[in-house]
């Protein structure tokens, strides 16, 4: 199998936990706290390795939530290699209210990053040996990192000969656009902030989508709609992929598992479309857990198996 680099940037401890009710100025008493590692890229690592697959993970660590997202890591049996920064890593809260199975999630901001602790990232993808065959860069940037900085990794990543995948937004996206990459997984809010339009109908963010490609900024750009699946579009490819319909538990992480399928099913040599119908069916999947646990890999083989079997039913 090919090889693949994820980048978390901005990584963190996530707390998960739930209370009866959600009431201001009271004491709300939790049940017990789950502890996960958590930020865009270590969710695609981890959920790469929940399906079967391995990465290397890239991540700054500091401070104590540092030395405990390590710990994190080791006990999942990541495949990891942490840069030493000065700041301490953050942490994010996610609480469900069981009165009403609504989730509120508290992300908090990271820590600063001086020019040296980011530069670090760049110049370990440019000496890596074995080159990766993939980087998956995904998740927020910290402050003090540029907004280019994804366009710096996509720019190295290429030069050494590896396929760049990215799920950001905002400029950090347009800057790597700029640069050009092989995928962007947007979802549909992300993508009509791109484009600057009012793209409502399906056949509307399909012509867009197919602009962005034809203007050589990516030549895959796949759009999660949440639990109406997925579009996906290439120069040779413009489709709605459906999802199957389950049972919603949480939605944390389901966007990270779909890279997380994408990018192992295209690893493990199999052709974009069917990538893509992986990455809906371990995004599907990832609803079906509580917290931020991610796709599970029974269930995800299993929904794969039943699009598979539908889209088959329609030849």
């Amino acid at each position: 199998m090919k090889t693949i680099v994820t980048i978390a940037l901005n990584p963190a401890i996530d707390k998960s936990a739930s209370v009866a009710h959600v009431m201001a100025e009271r004491k709300l008493y939790c049940q017990a706290p789950r502890f996960e590692p958590g930020g865009g890229g270590v969710n695609v690592a981890r959920a790469i390795k929940k399906l079967g697959g391995e990465s290397l993970l890239l991540y700054p660590a500091g401070g104590l939530t540092g030395t405990r997202l390590q710990e994190l890591l080791d006990e999942e049996n990541l495949n990891h290699q942490a840069f030493t920064i000065e700041g301490m890593n953050r942490e994010s809260l996610v609480i469900l209210e069981e009165s009403t199975g609504q989730q509120y999630r508290f992300v908090m901001p990271g820590p600063q990053l001086v020019k040296k602790e980011w530069e670090s990232f760049i110049q370990a993808l440019k000496c890596m040996e074995p080159a990766p065959d993939y980087v998956v860069a995904s998740g927020s940037l910290p402050p003090g990192v540029p907004p280019d900085f994804y366009a710096q990794v996509a720019r190295v990543a290429k030069e050494r000969g590896a396929k760049v995948l990215i799920d950001v937004s905002g400029e950090a996206l347009g800057a790597a656009l700029q640069e050009g990459v092989f995928l962007i997984k947007p979802n549909i809010r992300e993508f009509r902030e791109l484009v600057g339009g009012e793209v409502k109908e399906e056949s509307q963010i399909k012509i867009a989508a197919r602009k962005v490609v034809q203007s050589g900024q990516c030549e895959v750009v796949v759009i999660s709609l949440g639990a109406a699946g997925a579009l996906v579009v290439s120069d040779k490819l413009a489709e709605h992929i459906l999802s199957p319909t389950v049972p919603i538990i949480s939605k944390v992480g389901a966007g990270d598992s779909m890279v997380a399928g994408i990018v192992l099913s295209l690893a493990r040599g199999n052709p974009l479309r069917e990538s893509v119908l992986f990455g809906v069916a371990s995004g599907t999947a990832a609803v079906m857990t509580a917290g931020s646990e991610l796709c599970r890999r029974d269930d995800t083989e299993r929904l794969y198996a039943d699009i598979i079997s539908e889209d088959e039913s329609k030849v």
